[in-house]
């Protein structure tokens, strides 16, 4: 951080990142002192970190960018267990299963934070410290500290009591792994700060009563808010499922199309908590927002940063190319087949047999068109489109040799809609 650079606690509450902390002056004060150690924690409960678990990356990579030591731990032991849910209970996954998705999710963070001189980020795996300790131990040395009447507060636990399903032991005790956590980060480390998602909360502050208990100290927790859409629904989940950072679970041409299609009432703040770009280019989208809604300049922006964090160059350039592509603004044949197969799929996709039907039926069937006349007043009107070559005959199939890569056509009606044809042979 310059001498010109916002105070990085300034910045966080400019951006909106701030939504729950321990004593904000103390904190200051630590990190004007010097640089402090903090961490943040991934379970594998899944073979790929999620979009919910993007913001909390960027913000460790902030707080990393402005000289503090960044702790980032993948929770081999919590893994196996997993964070309570409101609903109800985890299913284990086996500890073969667990390890594997600790490997792969330590290669995704791997990019994001620097782990070489200067200020390296530090990789750690909370199993390290809790597969050599017994249930004894545990309990004696760990568990002796924690008040069952404050664990019974935490917002996730009380909710499953209150639910026919319950809570097991197994998932009541997952605090005391996260506290504990904590504990061991400020022995081994010095971390004095933990940051998570204001969902985390409790369990954030469960290692700072921890620590205080046991080394007598105070150490801090921050939590950043859980992103919305316009609608209240949690902004990392589509139709479709979550939103992967994997691209074999999430495509990148999907992914970019979630923040494309951000509402403008929200995408300022998505910029002010996601992108890394200063205060003045941010209020600059945001008044492109307010001016010029209808030219999407803040929602593209977003798209092509995050598109490009986290899949590269040269993924966003694809997907930018088949964005232009299928509306007859680029070239098809520019594409490779896997971005070509999830735009389509994005579009609205169908699967056909060999012979390929004709076109007014694959119109119909697309839902371009609502029949058959339909469709064929839409071809004399010269209103259709294969592979973005206006069609002539609403009676006949497109000629096999149109297929692209063997398999796949664009059928466009007009300028804006447009759908996926897939063959199967």
């Amino acid at each position: 951080m310059t001498s010109t650079d916002p105070h990085i606690l300034d910045d966080l509450a400019w951006r909106g990142l701030i939504a729950q902390s321990t004593d904000l002056d103390a904190l200051r004060a630590a990190m004007d002192a010097g640089p402090i150690t903090f961490y943040v924690g991934f379970d594998p409960t899944a073979p790929s970190l999620h979009f919910g678990n993007l913001m909390q990356i960027i913000t460790a990579a902030r707080f990393q960018r402005a000289g503090h030591r960044a702790l980032a731990l993948v929770g081999g032991a919590t893994g196996l267990i997993g964070d309570p849910k409101a609903s109800s209970e985890r299913s284990l996954n086996p500890p073969e299963v667990v390890a594997s998705w600790v490997a792969k999710i330590r290669a995704q963070i791997q990019p994001y934070l620097n782990f070489d001189d200067p200020n390296p980020a530090t990789m750690v795996n909370n199993l390290d410290w809790t597969a050599p300790m017994s249930a004894i131990e545990l309990l004696r040395d760990i568990g002796k500290h924690f008040r069952v009447s404050k664990m019974l507060a935490k917002e996730a636990v009380s909710a499953r009591l209150q639910s026919e399903a319950g809570i097991s032991y197994t998932e009541f005790s997952y605090q005391i792994l996260q506290g504990m956590d904590f504990l061991e980060l400020y022995r081994r480390h010095g971390c004095t700060l933990q940051t998570g998602g204001s969902d985390q909360w409790g369990n954030l502050t469960a290692g700072i009563d921890l620590i205080h208990r046991v080394e007598g100290v105070g150490v801090h927790a921050l939590a950043t808010p859980l992103l919305v859409k316009a609608d209240g629904t949690k902004f990392g989940k589509t139709e479709t499922g979550t939103v992967w950072l994997d691209p074999d679970l999430t495509s990148p041409y999907a992914f970019y199309q979630v923040f494309f299609n951000s509402d403008d009432s929200k995408v300022v703040e998505y910029l002010k908590l996601l992108s890394a770009r200063p205060r003045a280019e941010i209020e600059a989208l945001a008044e492109a927002v307010a001016t010029r809604p209808g030219a999407r300049e803040a929602q593209r922006a977003l798209a092509e940063e995050l598109t490009t964090l986290v899949h590269g160059e040269s993924a966003c350039g694809q997907v930018l190319t088949a964005s232009q592509a299928l509306f007859g603004r680029g070239e098809l044949a520019d594409l490779d087949e896997s971005t070509l197969a999830a735009a389509l799929t994005e579009a609205g996709l169908v699967e056909v047999a060999d012979p390929v039907p004709t076109l007014a039926e694959l119109l119909r069937d697309t839902g371009l068109c609502k029949s058959l006349s339909d469709a064929r007043r839409t071809v004399d009107e010269g209103g259709a489109y294969v592979n973005n070559v206006r069609a002539a005959d609403a009676d006949q199939p497109p000629a096999s040799d149109s297929l692209l890569f063997g398999g796949w056509l664009v059928v466009r009606r007009g300028r804006k809609s447009v759908a996926g044809v897939r063959v199967k042979r």
